[in-house]
């Protein structure tokens, strides 16, 4: 059986990884839009946390399997389409995540001063439609709209030394900008409390030991939460114990970094709750972000289903700085392929795509944008198992006529799009590395992509 996979980040090599494993003569081919691969674990995860890019070890095993081959470069709904791919395999499976972040829909979210996580991320990770974003950090204070993984994430970039980021694979533009960023005050705002945060603790733990930094949380935002925590599942008891100790510290418990001036650390973060972004305020002269307006907020309901609904008080933020992390949105790829635009997800069961026959799906365009790696994979093999039980049930029309990648291939070829291999990622990989090395961190990212394709010699 051939079976093609969209999308080379964690959804798509688990998938395939979990199928070559498990069916001994399967051939699984994996297109990806970019030359080079691993998605979100090369252009999400945080430079500062390389053990989590580890996986790129396993994906690469996966992808010198001489049952699996990688073409990069490849758009499909746009060089191939996927009803063009169904021709071709005898099983398709879309992985290829979520490319698009959701809107605030607020007045001013478009002002200069105002970006998107999905952006600002993709920015000091390399990813090449990013790398132009030259966010404007000349002011004290950023506002991070949104209480996950993400939101710290950045937090932590925006307020980390120089030193400890020079040592890792962030961008060389980023780390310039950084550089001379004025910011040294950071806000995470959410609509929900402490107890519907959605971050985890080892993110947040990271936060509060960041050298020269100092955390900045309301005890009264804490009161009464050690007895509603009591019966909550252990990470989200440890996770709420943690904030309210860290609320209650007083100021000098925690030794302060002295800086060579002789003065306590200027930089700090925070936790507002209770707030939901109304409007994004510009300037006096209309040019730029000054602000944000906030909803105060009540809560109903308990546990995660809480709702937050306005109590009619506002307050307004000052800040030159606001990034929305509220979430990634995945878009439909090809008009053949159903789509639920609500949720923004591929209707399926067991990644079956509902009412095609041979289309799968896994990943984020699957179950919508939530989760780390591990809940991919576990994902991502539920889809595999899904395709295994149909090639092995005879539910898969399994002529001997589809030819894979040879019938791709003059598709490709007649539309001039020239597939990039597993081999010549190695060599963009090579090149990376030793730029890397020669400034004394792991890689320097090419975020260009006609210079990758210059250095293969495409």
């Amino acid at each position: 059986p051939r079976v093609c996979v969209v999308g080379s980040g964690p959804a798509g090599f688990y998938t395939a990884q979990h199928i070559l494993k498990h069916h001994g003569g399967a051939l699984v081919d994996i297109y990806e839009k970019l030359p080079v691969p691993f998605g979100l674990v090369r252009f999400g995860v945080a430079p500062d946390h390389p053990e989590v890019k580890n996986v790129i070890n396993t994906f690469t095993q996966t992808a010198r399997s001489e049952r699996c081959a990688y073409y990069g470069n490849v758009t499909v709904g746009r060089d191939v389409t996927v009803p063009e791919l169904q021709q071709a395999y005898h099983a398709v499976v879309l992985s290829y995540g979520a490319e698009d972040n959701r809107v605030l829909g607020i007045p001013g979210e478009n002002l200069p001063g105002v970006y998107s996580a999905r952006a600002f991320v993709g920015w000091y990770n390399g990813l090449p439609e990013n790398r132009d974003l030259k966010p404007d950090l000349s002011c004290e204070t950023a506002l991070i709209l949104g209480h996950g993984n993400v939101a710290l994430d950045i937090a932590r970039i925006l307020l980390s030394p120089l030193q400890l980021l020079r040592k890792t694979d962030i961008t060389d533009s980023s780390l310039a900008a950084l550089a001379c960023s004025k910011v040294k005050r950071v806000w995470l705002v959410g609509r929900r409390g402490p107890l519907q945060v959605a971050f985890t603790i080892k993110e947040l733990r990271e936060m509060i030991n960041l050298p020269g930094t100092r955390a900045v949380l309301d005890p009264a935002d804490f009161t009464g939460l050690e007895n509603a925590v009591k019966d909550a599942p252990r990470p989200r008891k440890r996770l709420t114990e943690l904030m309210i100790k860290t609320a209650l510290e007083k100021p000098g418990e925690k030794p302060v970094e002295v800086h060579s001036a002789g003065a306590a650390a200027p930089r700090e973060w925070g936790l507002k709750f209770q707030r939901s972004p109304q409007e994004v305020l510009a300037s006096a002269d209309g040019r730029r972000a000054r602000g944000v307006r906030m909803a105060l907020t009540h809560l109903e309901g308990s546990g995660d289903s809480t709702k937050a609904v306005p109590t009619g008080d506002v307050e307004e933020l000052e800040c030159g700085l606001v990034l929305s992390s509220i979430g990634y949105r995945s878009l439909p790829l090809d008009p053949a392929v159903p789509f639920d635009s609500q949720r923004g997800v591929i209707p399926n069961s067991s990644g079956r795509v509902e009412g095609v026959p041979g289309l799968y799906c896994s990943g984020w365009v699957k179950r919508g944008p939530t989760g780390v790696i591990i809940t991919t994979m576990n994902d991502s093999f539920d889809t595999a198992q899904s395709v295994l039980e149909d090639l092995q049930g005879g539910v898969l029309d399994m002529s001997p006529s589809r030819e894979g990648f040879g019938a791709v291939e003059s598709i490709l070829r007649s539309r001039g799009v020239r597939p990039v291999s597993f081999s010549d990622w190695e060599k963009i990989d090579a090149a990376e590395v030793a730029r890397g090395k020669a400034a004394g961190k792991p890689r320097e990212k090419i975020v260009d992509p006609a210079e990758m394709l210059q250095i293969i010699g495409h």
